[in-house]
C-alpha cells in the first residue's frame, strides 16, 4: 500500500501480524533474546578478569595482589551476581535448543553455545573454586609459600573460563544469526 508507514509489512512473521496465533515464533525469539542477554552478562566478569590479569600477574606486587584479592573482597560480587547468571545463561540456552529442536542446524549451534557455556562453569568449578578455598585460609602478615602456584591456577582458571564462555556466546550469536526464527521482527526485501 502506497504511504505505508511499514512497508512489506505483510511479509512479517504472519504470526506477528496475525496477533500471535501461534506463539512459537515469538518464543524462540524472546528466549534468543534472554539466552543471548544472559550469555553475554556471564562473559562480562570473566573477561574483566582477563583484561586486568596481565598487571596483576607482571606488575602487581605479591603483597598487593593478596591484599586486592583475598582481604578487600574485591571479588564478592563477581560471585553473588555472577554465579547465579552463569547458571541462567547455561538454562537459558538448553531452553532455546528444546525450542529450536525441530531446526537441526540451529539446534546443534545452541547446543554448542550452552555446552562451552556449561564448560566454562565447570572449568571454575575445577581451576578457581580449588583457588579461592587456598586464598579462604591465608591471612594478614607473610606471604604463604604457595603464592606464585595459587595466584597462576587462580588467573589462568579465569581466563580458562573467558575462553570458554567466549566460545559459547559466539556459538549462540551464529545459532540466532543463521536461525529462519531469526526473520520474526524482519522484513524481507522485495
Amino acid at each position: 500500500m502506497k504511504g505505508d508507514v511499514f512497508p512489506g509489512k505483510e511479509r512479517i512473521c504472519p504470526d506477528i501480524v496475525t496477533g500471535l496465533k501461534d506463539r512459537q515464533p515469538m518464543s524462540v525469539y524472546l528466549a534468543s533474546i534472554v539466552s543471548l542477554v544472559l550469555a553475554a552478562l556471564s562473559l562480562g566478569p570473566s573477561y574483566a578478569h582477563v583484561l586486568e590479569s596481565l598487571p596483576r600477574l607482571t606488575v602487581w606486587s605479591r603483597e598487593l595482589w593478596r591484599d586486592a584479592t583475598v582481604f578487600h573482597r574485591q571479588f564478592e560480587w563477581f560471585a553473588r551476581i555472577g554465579a547465579p547468571v552463569d547458571v541462567a545463561a547455561i538454562v537459558a540456552a538448553f531452553v532455546l535448543a528444546y525450542l529450536l529442536y525441530d531446526q537441526r542446524a540451529t539446534f546443534w549451534l545452541v547446543v554448542a553455545g550452552a555446552a562451552f557455556l556449561a564448560a566454562g562453569l565447570a572449568a571454575w568449578l575445577a581451576l578457581v573454586a580449588p583457588a579461592n578455598a587456598v586464598l579462604a585460609t591465608w591471612r594478614p602478615g607473610s606471604i604463604p609459600s604457595n603464592f606464585d602456584v595459587i595466584r597462576r591456577r587462580w588467573e589462568i582458571g579465569h581466563m580458562v573460563v573467558a575462553a570458554l564462555k567466549l566460545c559459547g556466546l559466539v556459538f549462540l550469536c551464529m545459532a540466532v544469526a543463521s536461525s529462519p526464527s531469526s526473520e520474526i521482527m524482519l522484513v524481507s526485501p522485495e
